[in-house]
């Protein structure tokens, strides 16, 4: 390919160089869950609160579609490849549209990684929140996730407010005629 392609794009080179940035941290963080937590296990951080988890998923957020992996895999590419052939449509060409498309790609690349390495199969979610609340002596738990899902889930909310901020700009006056 030509250095001049349309795929070297400043745009596209910081999308592509944040997505490394957050695989690279997410299968870091993976990693290290993985060489000091036994799968199901996990160590208190902060009582009551926030603990280090090791789960195996085999399904997409908060377990749902659990025992799909290979399904989920291919709806992955099919989203990277849908989002990366979208992405102008979503102010790509802007730094916050940048930013928000590395931390989707980087996101999904992070999780797709885990699916399709073998011997793993599975995303590593080690990250659990959970509140003791009052009078009640189950938790408030939330799923445990991981540093790719935390940067998806930041990227699309970045997606949403640039969408609507795109949508209540003021629009320039129509010259008369």
């Amino acid at each position: 390919m030509a250095a001049n392609h349309p795929i070297f794009e400043k745009s596209n080179r910081r999308i592509f160089g944040l997505a490394l940035v957050i695989l690279a941290l997410d299968q870091f963080t993976k990693r290290l869950v993985l060489g000091s937590i036994s799968e199901g296990d996990e160590k208190i951080i902060i009582p009551g609160f926030f603990n280090l988890a090791h789960r195996a998923n085999t399904g997409a957020a908060w377990s749902m579609f659990t025992g799909n992996n290979t399904l989920l895999a291919f709806i992955a590419i099919a989203a990277l490849v849908a989002l990366f052939l979208t992405r102008r449509h979503f102010s790509a060409d802007r730094l916050s549209g940048q930013i928000a498309f590395g931390l989707i790609f980087g996101g999904i690349i992070g999780n797709l990684t885990d699916r399709l390495l073998p011997g793993r199969h599975a995303v590593v979610d080690f990250l659990h929140f959970y509140l003791h609340r009052r009078g009640s002596y189950e938790p408030l738990d939330f799923p445990a996730f991981n540093v790719a899902d935390s940067a998806i889930c930041t990227g699309v909310a970045l997606i949403f407010i640039i969408t609507w901020k795109n949508e209540h700009a003021p629009k320039p006056a129509e010259s008369s005629k």
